[in-house]
């Protein structure tokens, strides 16, 4: 009697040790009716996941992973008439993009040194004022001639309105565009025309446009180049507009120096424009430009001797994005490892720690817990999937209610569901979670998550279970 105890005792210890190890890893398959905790364990998340990271030019940097590509587009190319438009050229640089399996973030223009006007030529050849000037504000490249028009006629205000009303209408939630940057105003779309500032456009003009795209887009993100407060002096204020910023001399004049000359810098820039600007990142992205004088040297040992510290850059701006060309070039494996660590610095990292499931007759009651280790929330409104996988490929499926652009930093969310096994056969299934990425062909949001054994690409493991 005592031996058979022994082996009771023994047997009982191996079985609760094999659920054990179901629940902490997810691998084994646990019998129907039994609550079951699943905990998948920490990864860091992919370089190349959706909506985030460093950004190429369309078509560059092909050899490393990136996930948006980023062009200009001057808007003579797409305006024709004051209500007239020829989409075709957007649409080229859309598709291209979306070809390599990515999201777009495009500017359109009016003035960009060495390349000729972006003013629609009907305006031109009605008599809209350009200035043509050599513009020395162009480091590291040289001098160049720049053409600025008159931001202040009726003819051109009206083509930026109508533009952007036009814009909003055909492409707004548009999956294969990720973020738009305002641009239009001033040298490279970037709202200034240093050193003629008096050339710049009004605050008037400056709210028209800003308005326009606020009424136009309700979907994809609109970033602007500055944030303004009511006594700024030379940008209309924006701190209360539900629109992001880009910081296009990132980690070179971002940080804040207390010298009142650079009270420009972005950071000095969003103090100064309130509360309001300091929490923009809360509610609306964080995107930029890493500044061209770093791209040869930010990832190498000896790192660069000018600029500011990036990973502090990323921590205080919760930056999602950022232009890049430093990453375009051939990189040492050692460059490597440091650019891709700074890419997942970026934005949003999101872990699944916690998943629970109990059984009621063929339903399964799932909550699933999320905590956001990254700098930023993800912006947009894609859908958490989870789906019940059978090994003949029967499926049964159902929406999370997470609101993913909430989850902020250091903060958890959990979400409950139930599944609807009636359809499915008896045996075994798999539990999986997925955010799929409404471009075709485009990369899902994958999890901070290990997976050892993926059952389909793009979605998180949980783990095996039983249907009774």
């Amino acid at each position: 009697m005592t031996y058979l105890l022994r082996r009771l005792r023994r047997f009982s210890r191996v079985v609760l040790a094999g659920l054990a190890a179901g629940i902490l890893f997810g691998a084994a398959t646990v019998r129907a009716r039994e609550p079951v905790i699943f905990r998948p364990t920490y990864a860091p998340g992919p370089a190349d996941n959706p909506l985030k990271g460093f950004v190429p030019y369309a078509g560059q940097g092909r050899g490393f992973p990136h996930s948006l590509e980023f062009n200009y587009l001057p808007l003579a190319a797409v305006m024709t008439g004051p209500t007239n438009f020829n989409w075709t050229p957007l649409e080229q640089l859309l598709d291209g993009i979306a070809a390599r399996h990515c999201q777009s973030i495009f500017r359109v223009y009016l003035e960009y040194p060495r390349k000729p006007t972006g003013v629609p030529a009907y305006l031109v050849a009605a008599g809209l004022k350009m200035r043509a000037w050599t513009n020395t504000n162009t480091q590291p490249l040289p001098p160049a001639l720049d053409h600025t028009p008159d931001y202040e006629d009726p003819r051109l205000r009206a083509a930026l309105t109508n533009f952007i009303t036009a814009l909003g209408a055909r492409y707004d939630g548009d999956p294969r565009i990720g973020f738009i940057t305002a641009g239009l105003l001033g040298t490279w779309g970037e709202w200034h025309c240093h050193p003629h500032t008096d050339w710049f456009a009004s605050k008037t003009v400056q709210t028209e446009v800003m308005s326009a795209y606020e009424a136009a887009f309700r979907r994809t993100p609109v970033l602007l180049r500055y944030p303004a407060g009511d006594r700024d002096a030379a940008h209309a204020a924006n701190a209360g507009r539900n629109m992001g910023y880009h910081d296009d001399s990132f980690a070179w004049a971002t940080l804040e120096t207390g010298r009142k000359q650079d009270g420009w810098f972005y950071l000095a820039a969003l103090r100064q424009a309130g509360p309001a600007a300091l929490d923009r990142w809360r509610t609306a992205p964080i995107g930029g430009e890493i500044r061209p004088e770093l791209w040869p040297c930010l990832w190498t040992t000896a790192g660069c001797s000018e600029g500011q510290d990036f990973a502090r850059s990323v921590r205080e701006t919760h930056a999602t994005w950022l232009m890049d060309s430093s990453t375009s070039r051939p990189l040492k494996p050692e460059e490597r490892e440091r650019a891709i660590a700074a890419v997942r610095s970026l934005g949003y990292e999101l872990q699944v720690t916690q998943t629970a499931t109990e059984w009621n007759g063929r339903r399964l009651n799932v909550s699933v817990t999320i905590t956001n280790h990254g700098v930023a929330p993800f912006y947009a409104d894609w859908p958490v999937r989870l789906m019940a996988v059978r090994p003949e490929g029967q499926e049964a499926e159902a929406k999370l209610p997470f609101a993913l652009n909430q989850l902020l930093p250091a903060t958890t969310q959990t979400q409950a569901v139930t599944l609807d096994l009636a359809k499915l056969p008896p045996g075994e299934i798999q539990l999986l979670l997925g955010i799929p990425n409404p471009l075709p062909g485009g990369p899902p949001l994958r999890f901070a998550n290990a997976d050892a054994a993926p059952v389909r690409p793009g979605w998180l493991t949980l783990g095996k279970l039983v249907v009774p």
